[in-house]
């Protein structure tokens, strides 16, 4: 199985990776199917997990390869790392402020959204369901991205060791989707939206996955100089998403302790896959 991967052209194992973390957010989404409703303290702790999946993949999978490959550059390796993440990070910013989106927690039955509940520009312009699932379509676009640089990079390098790096990234990816194609899912449901356009739009959240996932790898081909900065710049996505909405989304309900936990076991999860794989 692993010698039939390896001999897939870069595109197709890209594909087949992100295939699989979109297949994880419809298993999420799923879940409206079995119940209306899952237990509040049970959804913040597989944020938190989630939280805690996307930080150490920031690291081990991102940022450490971009430091190593800018060793013996014209340029101190902690440069491109450091310019790529804070790049990262003020883009997902600016896309955070221009996109109308509203969080999951936000979302209560009966009530109207309003400025104080959604973000972006002009969200009084659309429907809930449509500004819950922009908000995790947001999240998912550097999660795609960061797999697809991951995938480019072993191709333009043929590190077999970034090949690994690159599907351990995705099978964290793919487990941090769980809770967030659920986290879509549930709250259209409890709006009295039925159960099959609930669940459509939980995975279909997860569709920009494959989308901005070519687009990293077609990236990363076209500016080869740039890797290390490519690398970071996807880490610094994932940890503003972390730090702006995944932990405060998991400790809006006073599950701080609860969270906080799950968040390192998600943390040592992917920690123990990188390192152990890798």
């Amino acid at each position: 199985m692993w010698n039939w991967f390896i001999d897939l052209s870069p595109t197709i194992q890209t594909l087949l990776a992100t295939l699989f973390t979109w297949g994880m957010t419809a298993a999420g989404a799923a879940l409206v199917f079995t119940a209306k409703r899952v237990n509040q303290r049970v959804m913040d702790g597989m944020l938190a997990f989630a939280g805690g999946v996307m930080i150490a993949a920031s690291f081990w999978s991102l940022l450490q390869p971009a430091i190593e490959m800018a060793e013996g550059g014209p340029l101190p390796s902690w440069i491109p790392a450091a310019v790529g993440f804070m790049t990262g990070g003020f883009f997902l910013w600016g896309v955070d402020k221009l996109l109308p989106h509203l969080h999951p927690e936000l979302i209560q039955s009966g009530s109207s959204v309003d400025k104080t509940e959604a973000e972006g520009r002009n969200p009084e312009s659309y429907r809930r369901s449509t500004l819950l699932v922009l908000a995790i379509t947001l999240h998912n676009i550097p999660e795609g991205f960061a797999i697809g640089v991951a995938f480019g990079t072993m191709a333009l390098t043929g590190d077999m060791s970034q090949l690994i790096g690159a599907v351990t990234l995705a099978i964290g990816m793919g487990l941090q989707n769980f809770p967030e194609g659920t986290s879509v899912s549930m709250p259209l449901r409890r709006e009295g939206m039925s159960r099959g356009r609930a669940f459509w739009y939980g995975q279909l959240s997860g569709f920009v996955e494959p989308v901005s996932a070519l687009l990293g790898l077609w990236l990363v081909s076209l500016i080869q100089p740039l890797l290390p900065y490519a690398l970071a710049f996807a880490a610094g996505a994932m940890v503003f998403v972390v730090a702006e909405e995944v932990i405060p989304g998991s400790q809006e309900n006073g599950n701080k302790d609860l969270s906080a936990i799950w968040l390192m076991i998600g943390f040592t999860v992917m920690m123990v896959l990188d390192v152990a794989l890798g």
